[in-house]
Parts: C-alpha cells; structure tokens; sequence
C-alpha cells in the first residue's frame, strides 16, 4: 500500500465511536500517538495543548463524579466556552438535525423520548465504556489561534489512534461538567476544559457504531480560482 493511502485510510476511516470493548490500550501505544501528535503545527511553536490520560481507577472516579454531576445536578453545567452558536443556520441545522435522529434512530429513540435521550447523553460521561478517557487542556491565557493549534493536534490523536486499529470519540460534552472532575484530574486556575476523548477498540457488534455520517460534495465548500 503507498504511503498516500495509509494516510487517507486512517483519516477516512476516522468516526465517532459509541461503544467500546473493555481491551485494555497499552501505555506505549498511548504514548506513541501522543508523541507523534505532538508534531501539529502551533503558532510560533508555543505547543498549547495538554493533556490528560486517566485509565483504572482515576477514570472511574472521573466517570463517577461526571455521572452524578449530570445525573443529579451535584454540579451543574457551566459553559468555559461557547462551542456552537445561540442560534443554528442553515445548512448547519439541517446536518445538526440529520446526524442525531439518525443516531437516535439506530437506538431506537423517538423524538420526545426524553428519559431515553437523557440514558444516551449520560454515556458521554462513561467514556462510552472505552478503557481510555483524554482530556485535552488549553491556559485561558492563550487566545483563538492557540485554540485551532489545538485543534489540529487532536486530530492528529484521532488519525494516529486509526493507524493503530484504535478507535475515538471526541466530546465537548465534558466541558460543561469540568468542576465536577477539576480536582480528580489536577486541573490549574488557570486551565479550561476543552474536551474530552475516549479511546479504545470499537465494539463493532454495538448498532450504534454503524452510524457513518456524510460529508458534503467538494463544489459545496471549495472554490478553485486560476
């Protein structure tokens, strides 16, 4: 296989996954995929990401303490950061819209079913099971561009863990609940949450994972100019 190919294999084969098996990741594997993450492009080098791998028993405190939070409002959400907008437009909603009910739609949640839809979203909080919880941390000092440095480097971790047979699912779902684990994880004053990601192998029996979403065609978002 050319190297072309091994590349756009890993990002095409890139998707959120759902459900994990409970296979342990070994660390070397781990630290591999962080190391070569590493090489992401940032502003003048300044590097602005950190992060966090908890596995055993601190990502079990981790999920504990996020599922109660969610659960039982212990901790409520506090938003760090705004990730989608007050008011969704078009095209945007209707891919926003596509993409749930057809998630929903595999687990056979109908639209009202809130105490269904409430069960879903609390699987954010359990890493879906994956045996690897990230958090991915940002200095609240650094502004917008160190945000897309950042960015950048998680998508490196998504592509490297595919080049492995390892599997991800990135979530800002766990920026809301960030004081809930702020202390589990060592989080500084001045540290923001900007996600979290599990990481592990797919449960490819798990109807959820047969999700595979669309992408627009490439006239929709390119414009070539000679």
């Amino acid at each position: 296989m050319k190297e072309a190919d091994i590349v756009d294999s890993a990002i095409s084969s890139r998707r959120s996954i759902r459900a994990f098996l409970d296979t342990p990741v070994p660390q070397k594997d781990i630290e591999q995929i962080l190391k070569v993450s590493s090489r992401a492009p940032s502003g003048t080098n300044t590097q602005p990401w950190k992060v966090i791998v908890c596995t055993g028993d601190t990502l079990q405190k981790v999920k504990d303490a996020a599922v109660a939070a969610f659960s039982d409002g212990s901790f409520g959400p506090e938003q760090t950061y705004k990730y989608y907008p007050d008011k969704f437009e078009e095209p945007y909603l209707s891919r926003r819209r596509k993409v749930g009910w057809a998630l929903y739609g595999l687990l056979g949640i109908k639209k009202g079913d809130g105490d269904k839809m409430f069960a879903q979203h609390k699987r954010n909080y359990l890493f879906f099971d994956a045996p690897v919880g990230m958090f991915f941390v940002i200095d609240d000092r650094m502004e917008i561009g160190s945000w897309l440095d950042h960015g950048m480097f998680m998508e490196n971790v998504m592509v490297a863990a595919r080049g492995r047979g390892l599997d991800t699912c990135p979530q800002a779902a766990w920026a809301p609940y960030h004081r809930a684990v702020r202390d589990i994880i060592g989080l500084d004053e001045t540290d923001v949450l900007v996600a979290g990601m599990a990481l592990g192998y797919a449960d490819t029996e798990a109807i959820e994972n047969t999700l595979v979403t669309e992408r627009t065609a490439l006239e929709d978002f390119v414009t070539f100019l000679d």
